[in-house]
């Protein structure tokens, strides 16, 4: 299976939207921050799930550890409206990411 990319998952939020975009509010900078708290709400779902079942059961179990995927892409996918929102790229993304760790490596 090839890698899934930064690309992809936008293009499949932005069908996600454009389907939706009778019920849901629009992508845009005055939706990033609705956008962010949804984001806020899936990042505490998984927190539950592990804080409930500990790490090692929730990446062992196999439901447990369906459900963690579920949430995590639920967070992706949030993830990416915000970026949407904000018309951040995946090329500007991959440049912020690359001098964050590079900032990152030589830090202490």
């Amino acid at each position: 299976m090839k890698d899934f990319t930064m690309q992809e998952m936008q293009q499949m939020q932005q069908a996600l939207q454009e389907k939706y975009k009778h019920k849901w509010e629009p992508i845009g900078p005055e939706t990033g921050q609705n956008k962010l708290l949804w984001m806020i709400g899936e990042i505490g779902e998984v927190i539950d799930i592990v804080k409930k079942h500990g790490g090692q059961q929730a990446s062992t179990d196999e439901k447990l550890r369906q459900d963690l995927i579920e949430e995590l892409a639920d967070v992706l996918m949030y993830y990416n409206d915000v970026l949407l929102c904000y018309g951040i790229t995946p090329e500007e993304l991959k440049q912020a990411y690359a001098r964050k760790f590079k900032k990152n490596m030589t830090r202490w």
